[in-house]
């Protein structure tokens, strides 16, 4: 069938995007969905920074590749050896699939799908193979999902059913915002009653910790930014104390709980000395590659600190997002506040320059 679709052309082009437009708006050809896969409408599609690392060259890929990771959508047919899945229901896309076989798998997600992470770095689906092509050419898929389009053909192992009662902006945040920001701190450290909890950037995935955070209502939660309406809007959402790094700093404000959230080094500077004796760090943001931090060993050891690594919020997405979304319809996870704009495809350029001036929580293209 044929879709359209924001095609990534080229990474690390100049900024600004809108200027030299990296993506461009495509018909495409999208196959049928082979056995165990499924099509899906998109519905909604968020804008994230793991988007934005693929356009600016910190996250290599291969082009051309069709981005978009973080979506809901309907499903519109089942392919061969009907998925457990009924044409019709919305699905919430995300986009580390899991094969259930591997060491990673057996991990219970507290390391990554070696298969799913294959694929997803030679952009192809779960069982192999693209199904996407533009004049004859093959197109990449962008981890399993390829969302920024009318349709996408996808893995049955890429979704996870959700109520109509779930809006498509509510459930396309869910897939990897609240799984990741949320994520690290109901899998990777779970705080106890009485623990302080601090989220350091305050991006889409930064501020679905905070709400997290509120929600388990176990201690203070401190939000750290540089951006003066971010932290205005993390109060709103019921951080008890609202910082830039460097108050936090010179206050030498800590707790027992520190999530990383930016992908920058200082930022995750900021979180390890941030974090207090006995306490965990755990770093969700990508930084780039070569990028690297200069921490004390000793503190660590003399203090007991720890710090933890959490991909995808070390999420299972088939046992998570059903909590958050029992959590959502409790009113206890505001998720629809995460949205700061809504967008049509053709504005996607634009829509990354505001991403990576940090101007934006999420950005969701509407269809």
């Amino acid at each position: 069938m044929r879709i359209r679709g924001a095609v990534l052309e080229r990474i690390a082009a100049p900024v600004p995007f809108a200027d030299s437009a990296p993506l461009t708006i495509s018909e495409l050809e999208l196959a049928e969905p082979g056995p165990g896969e499924l099509l899906v409408r998109i519905e909604a599609a968020g804008l994230c920074h793991s988007d934005l690392s693929v356009v600016d060259g910190n996250r290599v890929r291969p082009v051309p590749m069709l981005l978009g990771h973080e979506a809901a959508g309907r499903v519109e047919a089942v392919g061969p050896a009907e998925p457990d899945i009924a044409v019709g229901r919305r699905v919430v896309m995300t986009f580390l699939p899991r094969c259930g076989e591997c060491a990673g798998c057996a991990s219970e997600g507290r390391t990554p799908c070696i298969p799913g992470s294959a694929a997803n770095n030679a952009g192809e689906l779960l069982n192999g193979g693209r199904r996407l092509r533009r004049d004859g050419a093959e197109v990449h898929h962008h981890l399993g999902v390829s969302a920024f389009a009318t349709h996408a053909v996808v893995d049955r192992r890429s979704v996870v059913p959700v109520d109509d009662d779930v809006p498509p902006e509510v459930a396309a945040v869910l897939g990897c915002a609240v799984l990741t920001g949320g994520g690290a701190l109901l899998n990777s450290a779970p705080p106890a009653k009485g623990d302080r909890i601090m989220v350091v950037g305050l991006g889409g995935v930064g501020m679905a910790a905070v709400l997290v955070a509120v929600s388990l209502g176990v201690g203070e939660v401190i939000a750290v930014d540089t951006v003066p309406e971010k932290l205005a809007l993390a109060r709103e959402l019921g951080a008890n104390t609202a910082l830039t790094p460097a108050e936090v700093a010179e206050q030498g404000v800590q707790a027992e709980v520190v999530v990383e959230a930016a992908g920058n080094i200082r930022a995750f500077e900021t979180a390890v000395a941030a974090t207090a004796p006995g306490g965990t760090t755990v770093t969700v943001g990508l930084p780039a590659p070569d990028a690297r931090a200069s921490i004390s060993p000793l503190a660590l050891v003399a203090q007991g600190r720890s710090i933890v690594g959490s991909y995808l919020g070390s999420a299972v997405p088939s046992r998570d997002i059903p909590e958050y979304v029992r959590l959502w319809r409790a009113g206890r996870l505001p998720v629809e506040r995460l949205v700061s704009a809504r967008i049509g495809l053709e504005q996607i350029n634009t829509a990354m320059d505001e991403l990576a001036a940090g101007h934006a929580l999420r950005q969701v293209i509407v269809f």
